[in-house]
C-alpha cells in the first residue's frame, strides 16, 4: 500500500493533537491546522513553533470544525474504547461535513491500529490528515499511542 500523505493538521491541544504535530516536525512532514484565538490550550499558549493559524474565536469547537473541513479525513486517537467530549464532537463534525473519520482506540485497536490507519489513508486517498483526540489531562498516555501508531503506519 502506498501512502501519499502530504500534510498532518491538528489544533495544537495537549495530548493526541500536539503529539501528532510533534511527530510531523520530527519526521519532516509538513504540518499546520487551526487553533483557537490566542493559541489557547490547556497548558497555556501554544508555542509558535507549531504552524497553526488562529480562528476568529477562542471557542474550541470552531477550530475543531475548521480542521475537519480543511482535511481529507480525520483520525481520532484515544485510550478509551468510547469517545467523549471534544473527541466525540470531532467525530460528529466529520459526519456533518461528509468527511471520512477513523477512531483508533488503544483498548480495542492496539495491535492493529497502524494497519487500520494505513488502510484508511489509502482507501480514502487522504493527503491532508487531521489528527484529533483527548487532551493530556483526560488521557495522559494518548500522546505515546499517537506517536507509536503514526511511526508504525507512516515510516
Amino acid at each position: 500500500m502506498d501512502v501519499a500523505l502530504i500534510k498532518i493538521i491538528s489544533d495544537g491541544q495537549t495530548g493526541a493533537d500536539r503529539a501528532a504535530l510533534d511527530w510531523a516536525i520530527a519526521h519532516g512532514v509538513p504540518h499546520g491546522g487551526w487553533c483557537p484565538k490566542g493559541r489557547k490550550a490547556e497548558d497555556g499558549a501554544i508555542a509558535s513553533d507549531y504552524r497553526l493559524t488562529e480562528t476568529p474565536s477562542a471557542d474550541y469547537t470552531q477550530r475543531t470544525e475548521w480542521n475537519v473541513r480543511d482535511s481529507d479525513g480525520t483520525v481520532v486517537f484515544s485510550i478509551a474504547a468510547v469517545l467523549a467530549g471534544g473527541s466525540k464532537t470531532t467525530e460528529e463534525l466529520a459526519e456533518k461535513h461528509g468527511k471520512p473519520c477513523l477512531h483508533l482506540s488503544a483498548q480495542s485497536d492496539g495491535d492493529t491500529a497502524s494497519e487500520l490507519l494505513r488502510q484508511f489513508i489509502v482507501q480514502h486517498g487522504i493527503r491532508v490528515l487531521n489528527v484529533a483526540g483527548p487532551q493530556a489531562s483526560k488521557e495522559p498516555d494518548v500522546g505515546g499511542f499517537v506517536t507509536r501508531i503514526l511511526t508504525a503506519a507512516l515510516t
